[in-house]
């Protein structure tokens, strides 16, 4: 068993503080980034647009984030105190409106650069999204949030700040299961550069999204609210599980076509 009391801030720099989560998600970004660039320059594709990409994914993964905490997990509290919205500095991303705001902006990034094909793009964003969503739950392991449910096993973490209980460190196990995920696809693109269009992006949302589901049995609820049968994070996430499994169907349709 494990006693976890880490302080979130990492330090103060005058009046501004430094979260550990903060530069994990931050860190997670630009990780990402600069392997999008190496897939870049490795097939020959220019690099000068991935700065404004960057900035199109993280503004679609704050906002989309922010938005599906508010819709999915505690409507009734910011439809109620809707100022309250705007202040994400207290908390409450939720990663399944996170990944719809980043597809959402992925496609409004390619309207203006035509030349640029989503699905060739969505197929290698998916390897740094998979290590920079590594990081971004790391991020919350050092914050203590999004914790597990009571245990009994020897690797149970006690995080002071929430409760004296020995829980499953899910972050971890969410962290670890991505980082897994990653490496997959990466062995996938080395090999052979992803050549079945829509096949890569359908394998992260069924892997991404399995794991996540069947890591909802051993995470405390996240919804101020009940769900019936599933947690509000199993629900949202077959959907995601389903658009995978299409993706990767209509890339062995095209093989075959």
């Amino acid at each position: 068993m494990i006693d976890w009391n880490l302080n979130p801030i990492l330090v103060h720099l005058g009046p501004l503080a430094v979260h550990w989560y903060g530069l994990f998600f931050v860190g997670g970004f630009l990780l990402g980034y600069r392997l999008m660039q190496w897939i870049c320059v490795r097939e020959g594709f220019d690099t000068e647009p991935l700065d404004n990409l960057l900035l199109y994914i993280f503004a679609g993964a704050i906002i989309g984030a922010r938005l599906g905490h508010v819709i999915f997990y505690d409507p009734a509290f910011y439809f109620a105190h809707p100022i309250e919205i705007l202040k994400i500095w207290r908390g409450g991303l939720a990663s399944h409106g996170g990944t719809v705001g980043v597809i959402l902006a992925i496609w409004l990034f390619v309207r203006k650069h035509s030349q640029i094909d989503l699905l060739w793009l969505l197929d290698r964003l998916v390897v740094p999204t998979a290590l920079t969503a590594c990081f971004i739950r790391l991020g919350n392991f050092m914050n203590s949030e999004i914790v597990g449910l009571p245990t009994h096993s020897h690797w149970g973490v006690v995080f002071e700040r929430i409760d004296n209980l020995p829980r499953h460190p899910v972050q971890l196990y969410e962290a670890a299961s991505y980082l897994l995920i990653f490496i997959l696809l990466l062995m996938l693109y080395r090999r052979n550069g992803f050549p079945k269009r829509g096949f890569s992006f359908g394998i992260f949302m069924v892997l991404v999204f399995g794991s996540r589901f069947l890591l909802e049995y051993v995470k405390t609820p996240q919804a101020a609210y009940s769900a019936d049968l599933m947690s509000v994070g199993q629900w949202l996430s077959i959907p995601f599980v389903l658009l995978g499994g299409v993706f990767i169907w209509r890339s062995y349709q095209q093989k075959q076509s």
